[in-house]
């Protein structure tokens, strides 16, 4: 079965994937360093993992599939994911793909040495309706792609 693992700490599109894990009967587990709510779904499961340095991303490549969803913002737990054969959505909707990560990767350090260096400030900018549809749009997409194969 089709399962979505969301990295959930820092997600602001969980009620959105509940929404669609429901429509399509998708098991999800949400990955988290502490407890959270969750819709009462029996395919909807929370997974607290300890609060050390990327637990979460390490519980999720260590049960992660090919052709399973994973759902992060975290560009090197998007990479290692799509190593395992898994597609990979930014919670901006933005596709994460084996021909993209190595430029996204490189363009997140480079942001990281320009914020460091005090040349950027503050994050990104609020996430807008827009924002939310382009995302539900992008993971339907994904679902859709996934169920052609034959899962």
């Amino acid at each position: 079965m089709l399962h979505v693992y969301i990295d959930a700490d820092a997600c602001p599109m969980k009620p959105e994937i509940y929404r669609v894990a429901k429509r399509y009967g998708l098991q999800a587990t949400v990955v988290s360093n502490s407890w959270m709510r969750v819709p009462p779904d029996k395919n909807i499961k929370l997974e607290v993992v300890g609060d050390g340095f990327d637990e979460a991303d390490d519980w999720i490549v260590e049960h992660v599939e090919a052709d399973d969803i994973v759902i992060t913002a975290d560009i090197p737990l998007a990479s290692r994911c799509i190593d395992e054969g898994a597609e990979v959505i930014g919670t901006s909707g933005k596709r994460f793909t084996e021909d993209s990560i190595g430029q996204t990767l490189a363009t997140r350090d480079l942001l990281a040495e320009l914020r460091g260096a005090g040349e950027i400030s503050g994050g990104p900018p609020p996430l807008t309706q827009r924002d939310r549809s382009y995302f539900l749009q992008q993971l339907d997409v994904v679902v859709q792609t996934i169920r052609r194969k034959g899962l």
